[in-house]
């Protein structure tokens, strides 16, 4: 249910979180062919000058080859780009996770221009442009960081890992005796002059992700014993010391993430709150001392979910946040617990972890970010926070070929809900329309307006003539952390009335055919698409993309069970009650309504299983549907011709059942 902390940045996991995962599937959805050139990161210069970026590659047709470069260039506009380049490397080839030396002279990333799939670290001379393979391990690397005086590098390592690191990936298939082998990930640093490696995190302890102390001396981790997968909802946060002795700083009642070290070494800051997937965050604002002591929360009550830190000085933090739907940024002055917001925009996403992010300069004003949204593809932008102006114009061309799409606000009851909805591409007000409501997944999560990835991208529905609605029920980000935790030990119920409501408020005041709705999402939202077809029957078609059917056979079947314990309150083996209250296949006798189920044979997340159970009730009861297994894929499809089909189904689905006599 999470989306690894790597440069692909958020992405999916239990998600609909389309955009997260844009750093490893090329961007796509033009029924015309064009087809949108996409920005996995984006990092500037500590002076503030250069700007170098991860951007996908095309050959000479303009089609994708699958690979991804970096290219650096001038702050200003119009700067012509150059590719930095690994020796024998080819446009088939990935490098990623560029990071600046602290003097901006050299330029380290992510590469297996070597060896497919076996990424090392290079670094790079700026000025000649050329660069040299630092590291030579086998496993999985991941965000490498430059010590503060330049001399080392510091990243993630799991040696020999047997697959590509997180639950999003397809798992290893389980055959004979059954084993939990644990392949640690370890904060790892490399000497950046002779290529020495050091392994400093304990052989016992999972790292997930650090931050160099401003000293150099030591680091702010986010680890946890035993395996690394599930075990991210138990991680608690130490200090790592040079010499490999780690202290426990601070053990959270929920999820942390993105800890930062402030700039005189004396205080921790990071994200805590209920999130359902790892590189998904929002919460609120702690600081802790560095040396231990009582975490403070410095943004209570904050109506908005904060997802990303960045130390401007000892008493001020600037942050990224989800709010209302849309990305902001806001400073926090510590001493008097003010916040003022300093920049956000609905019709604008900063392409990070499915929320805005940052790369910020020394000066501590100067940045660059990836923006786009659904109107508008990614192009990368730079200069004071909340005055950028676009520096790169790769995208020009491409124009989007589904409708408009704006906020929207309802109630359910008391409850303020905000979502997004989409306009079908030609659009007749005089014409009513069929509508889809897409359900993200999470259930920590929230939809916003984004140009859309590759898989599940269901803005194709506009082009097809259908209204498209997006969500953001109680348990979303972009409200505040009360807003955040409103669906615990509720999942199906207080959401499910926060969309119902959306949907009628639509119904009310456009026209759209209350005959001729759908309901689709993937994860969370395949489940949401389940039991939303177990409790009415108001929908006409339904697509679940790697649902879960029963949290009770789901607990022992899928691998991140610990994400489960702060949503139900304790296990399916205590309390067996609270899941099966959420169960769609308690009241799957109740399904009228034509299912179509997609799934991953691999999936790790939302196993097989799920979908199958589901299937086999609605066939016994004689209701239509039909499940695919997509062979080799896990949570997430990488094969192109697997999204193609996916979507192709998604489709022909629903215009069979909400386009009658078509």
């Amino acid at each position: 249910m999470k989306v690894k902390n790597r440069w692909l940045g958020i992405g999916l996991g239990m998600l609909l979180l389309v955009f997260c995962i844009a750093g490893m599937v090329p961007a796509w959805g033009q029924s015309n062919g064009q087809r949108a050139r996409h920005f996995a990161q984006v990092a500037i210069s500590p002076e503030g000058s250069r700007l170098a970026w991860v951007e996908s590659l095309v050959g000479e047709n303009g089609e994708p080859t699958g690979g991804t470069g970096i290219f650096i260039a001038d702050v200003r506009a119009g700067a012509k780009p150059r590719r930095i380049l690994a020796s024998g490397e080819s446009n088939g080839n990935n490098d990623r996770s560029a990071v600046w030396s602290p003097d901006g002279k050299r330029l380290a990333f992510l590469s297996d221009t070597e060896k497919s799939g076996q990424e090392e670290i290079y670094v790079a001379d700026v000025a000649a442009g050329t660069a040299q393979k630092l590291t030579s391990l086998t496993g999985n690397l991941a965000d490498p960081a430059w010590s503060p005086d330049g001399r080392s590098i510091a990243f993630l390592f799991t040696e020999n890992a047997p697959r590509a690191a997180g639950p999003l990936m397809p798992m290893t298939p389980e055959t004979g005796v059954v084993e939990s082998k644990v392949y640690e990930q370890r904060l790892t640093v490399v000497d950046a002059g002779s290529g020495q490696v050091r392994q400093l995190s304990p052989a016992d302890m999972y790292v997930y992700e650090f931050d160099w102390a401003p000293n150099g001396q030591s680091f702010a981790v986010i680890a946890a014993h035993g395996e690394g997968d599930a075990n991210w909802y138990v991680a608690q946060l130490y200090t790592l010391a040079a010499g490999g002795e780690m202290k426990a700083i601070y053990k959270p009642p929920l999820q942390i993430a993105g800890p930062r070290w402030s700039p005189d070494g004396k205080s921790i800051a990071f994200i805590g709150g209920i999130m359902s997937d790892e590189g998904s965050t929002g919460g609120d604002i702690f600081v802790v001392p560095a040396a231990g002591g009582e975490a403070r929360n410095v943004t209570p009550e904050i109506e908005a979910s904060p997802c990303e830190i960045y130390w401007a000085d000892p008493d001020k933090i600037l942050f990224a946040e989800n709010i209302d739907g849309q990305p902001g940024f806001s400073t926090l002055q510590l001493s008097t617990g003010k916040v003022s917001l300093l920049w956000t925009d609905a019709g604008v996403v900063s392409v990070g972890r499915g929320a805005p992010s940052l790369s910020l300069a020394v000066d501590h004003e100067t940045s660059a970010m990836i923006q786009s949204s659904a109107g508008q593809p990614p192009e990368i932008w730079a200069g004071p926070v909340g005055k950028w102006k676009q520096v790169t114009h790769v995208n020009d061309g491409v124009h989007p070929t589904w409708g408009e799409m704006a906020s929207r606000h309802w109630t359910d009851g008391k409850t303020k809900v905000q979502g997004w909805l989409m306009y079908p591409t030609h659009y007749d007000p005089n014409q009513k329309y069929p509508m889809v409501i897409v359900v993200h997944g999470g259930p920590a999560s929230v939809a916003h307006s984004a140009w859309p990835s590759r898989f599940f991208n269901t803005y194709t529905l506009s082009e097809r003539g259908y209204f498209v609605l997006f969500p953001n029920p109680r348990g979303s980000y972009g409200q505040g952390e009360a807003f955040t935790r409103a669906n615990v030990k509720d999942f199906g119920y207080g959401d499910f009335r926060d969309i119902l409501a959306g949907m009628d408020d639509v119904i009310r005041t456009l026209p759209v055919d209350s005959h001729r709705v759908g309901i689709t999402g993937w994860s969370y939202g395949g489940f949401m698409t389940m039991w939303a077809v177990t409790q009415i029957h108001r929908f006409a078609a339904a697509v679940s993309g790697a649902g879960l059917s029963d949290w009770l056979s789901y607990y022992g079947e899928n691998d991140i069970d610990e994400w489960m314990i702060p949503y139900f309150g304790k296990s399916v083996y205590e309390d067996p009650a609270v899941y099966a209250r959420s169960a769609p296949i308690n009241f799957v006798s109740n399904v009228k309504t034509p299912t179509l189920m997609l799934v991953g044979e691999r999936d790790g997340e939302c196993p097989a299983p799920q979908s199958r159970e589901f299937w086999h009730a609605l066939k016994t009861l004689g209701v239509e549907t039909q499940l695919v297994i997509y062979p080799g894929e896990g949570h997430v499809f990488f094969k192109p011709e697997d999204q193609r089909d996916a979507m192709e189904r998604l489709i022909g689905w629903f215009d069979k059942y909400l386009k009658p006599g078509k």
